[in-house]
């Protein structure tokens, strides 16, 4: 329990820290309101957990540590970026349409893919995992349990920023204001997979 409760400022900082959830969550609010940004952040979560548990059985180990499957998921995540960045970018939303509110198996599914798509929680639970599992002891269920503390995280945060996006939705469907923060969080997406295209390791 000890070991889990140091691991809790870990899963906190990595929560809040602005990355493609955060976009993904503020995209989905704004297209399908708070229940589509819900759907994003389970489909995320779903990710983190299974990264836990292919680190707990070594698959995220092969990844972050070969070069070809590490670059084969990365350029998958770039790929998955930006093209929901694109579609931020190009797609017309006229406000009787944003009213209805878009499946949620699509909010879910966006952000599956892209939490499974990016290699950097390869990395990350393969830098961090270890320390975390006292010696003999099973990794599996450590595994689970710290993939269950950020889920936890993630579910409080980002309900928190869909609530404060969903209130001030109503006013940006009146005017210009909701196109434009589209196109910033489609010009984010956009940005953050050309990052992730280019970055090494």
């Amino acid at each position: 329990m000890s070991t889990l409760l140091t691991f809790v400022p870990v899963a906190a900082a990595l929560t809040v820290t602005p990355g493609v959830a955060t976009a993904l969550v503020i995209r989905s609010t704004l297209r399908g309101g708070r229940r589509a940004a819900f759907s994003t952040t389970l489909g995320n979560s779903a990710g983190v957990l299974a990264w836990a548990l292919a680190a707990a059985i070594g698959v995220a180990a092969v990844v972050a540590a070969s070069a070809a499957a590490f670059t084969a998921v990365k350029v998958a995540g770039a790929v998955v970026l930006l093209a929901l960045g694109l579609h931020s970018l190009l797609t017309k939303h006229e406000p009787v349409a944003l009213a209805a509110k878009p499946e949620s198996g699509s909010a879910f599914r966006d952000g599956l893919v892209t939490s499974i798509a990016n290699p950097k929680l390869a990395v990350f639970f393969v830098a961090l995992f270890p320390q975390f599992v006292p010696e003999h002891h099973a990794a599996l269920p450590f595994a689970v349990a710290m993939a269950a503390i950020i889920v936890a995280f993630d579910i409080v945060w980002y309900s928190t920023l869909a609530w404060l996006v969903g209130r001030a939705r109503t006013a940006f469907t009146r005017g210009p204001w909701l196109r434009r923060t589209q196109r910033l969080t489609g010009c984010v997406l956009i940005g953050l997979g050309a990052r992730l295209a280019v970055e090494r390791r």
